[in-house]
């Protein structure tokens, strides 16, 4: 049975859409910073948010606001770890101007 009404399952669901699109459009506006492997994650991403918008329903308080720490926990990975790609990329971009 497929359930979708509106509740934080949603906003958590698009929340995470967003992010992983925005992973995936970095190729287009800075493709140095970009990996291969962002495709994966943003398809992972893209699964990941589909089955919390389609059965989030079922999730209890608890469980939900334990989905939403490991989303902000990966995100601010995510984040930190595309500001390094950026450091390291202005630093190798530093070495090769010389």
């Amino acid at each position: 049975m497929i359930n979708v009404g509106f509740g934080p399952n949603i906003v958590l669901g698009v929340f995470i859409i967003l992010a992983v699109l925005g992973l995936y459009f970095l190729r287009t506006i800075k493709y140095d910073l970009s990996r291969d492997i962002d495709i994966f994650f943003t398809t992972l991403g893209l699964i990941y948010s589909s089955i919390i918008i389609i059965h989030g329903w079922r999730l209890d308080p608890i469980l939900l606001f334990g989905q939403i720490l490991i989303i902000i926990t990966i995100l601010a990975i995510g984040w930190e770890n595309i500001r390094l790609r950026g450091l390291l990329s202005k630093n190798n971009n530093q070495y090769t101007d010389k």
